[in-house]
């Protein structure tokens, strides 16, 4: 039997239950594993879901996916705003249904990830100093030229496709202590605390922001929006100045606590994933388990489930962060 809908929640467990069927297979049933290493390093026990070996080499595709398979055979051009990994999941997507996409990204994107959303078909415009401004282009843009604009954090079916991520890990045979997820626009927490909420009651669902991107945090512990001048982290894939307020509702029912993580913290992370795994994870992948890092004292000898969500690093990227 599913468990009634979390009041006022706009996402529904039975879509999530329908998106870990129907979304491709090349996203679902990612590993994952209790690290040794990490957990020793850690003092906790550290179970890894690795979301980086599909092709976008992020939990991005599963939302994506997700979301045209409900839009259907749409007639009109797709548009959003991505910091690239959520316009590499949904020019994937939109190539198996023949829809054009149009992808606005900020002019200091990162160029791997621009080159990547082109490579899958994507026309991408390259508009504004950051992620917000782009995105408030990208919706001027679709009303001026009649593209169905989708936003990521405000689209349920994004969140509900990101919720299948919970799905395998409430399969676990061990009961999880909690999960530490990486909040950029809201999408992967809501949708994995949708689920852990009502499948794995008692279980702390811990959401991870930039320290330097503090805009989502910040709106959580206050319940109201609080918008930012600047989000200057390492961590592009959760350098929101803006909260959705869609997502920010959602949080209300889906998150236990947030935590800030500096970019030092996020590097340590990615190092700790680098030797510890031989995994290459981008600063918004790792924020999770700078977390882990971060409240491994509270945390001591519990189960903690941490997605790593993405792993889209330059060459440059590799050399100073990992290799040095």
């Amino acid at each position: 039997m599913t468990p009634p809908a979390a009041e006022g929640s706009q996402l529904s467990l039975e879509r999530i239950r329908e998106a870990a069927e129907v979304v491709d297979p090349v996203f679902l049933r990612t590993p994952q594993f209790v690290s040794d290493e990490l957990s020793d390093r850690l003092g906790l026990q550290v179970l890894c879901k690795v979301e980086t070996a599909n092709p976008v080499r992020s939990f991005k595709g599963r939302g994506a996916d997700y979301l045209v398979h409900r839009l259907g055979q749409a007639e009109a051009a797709l548009a959003c705003a991505s910091a690239g990994n959520f316009g590499q999941g949904l020019a994937y997507a939109a190539r198996s249904y023949d829809l054009p996409l149009h992808v606005f990204a900020a002019e200091t994107a990162n160029p791997l990830k621009v080159e990547r959303m082109r490579r899958l078909g994507a026309q991408v415009h390259l508009a504004g100093a950051d992620f917000d401004t782009a995105k408030d282009i990208a919706r001027r843009q679709a009303g001026e030229q009649g593209w169905t604009y989708v936003e990521d954090g405000r689209e349920p079916a994004i969140a509900e496709g990101a919720g299948t991520i919970a799905v395998e890990l409430a399969a676990w045979p061990e009961r999880l202590d909690a999960v530490l997820v990486p909040v950029g626009n809201g999408a992967l927490i809501n949708g994995v605390g949708r689920w852990l909420k009502a499948m794995a009651p008692g279980l702390r669902v811990v959401g991870a922001c930039a320290e330097r991107a503090p805009s989502m945090e910040r709106s959580w512990r206050q319940r109201r929006m609080v918008v930012m001048e600047h989000a200057d982290t390492i961590a592009d894939g959760i350098a929101v100045r803006a909260p959705v307020p869609e997502a920010l509702a959602e949080m209300a029912h889906t998150v236990d606590d947030m935590v800030l993580v500096s970019d030092e913290q996020i590097v340590t992370a990615m190092r700790l994933a680098f030797r510890g795994l031989g995994l290459v994870i981008e600063p918004a992948g790792a924020a999770g388990l700078a977390a882990a890092l971060a409240l491994r004292h509270r945390l001591a000898g519990k189960l903690v489930a941490v997605p790593l969500c993405g792993g889209n690093l330059t060459p440059a990227q590799i050399r100073r962060w990992l290799t040095d």
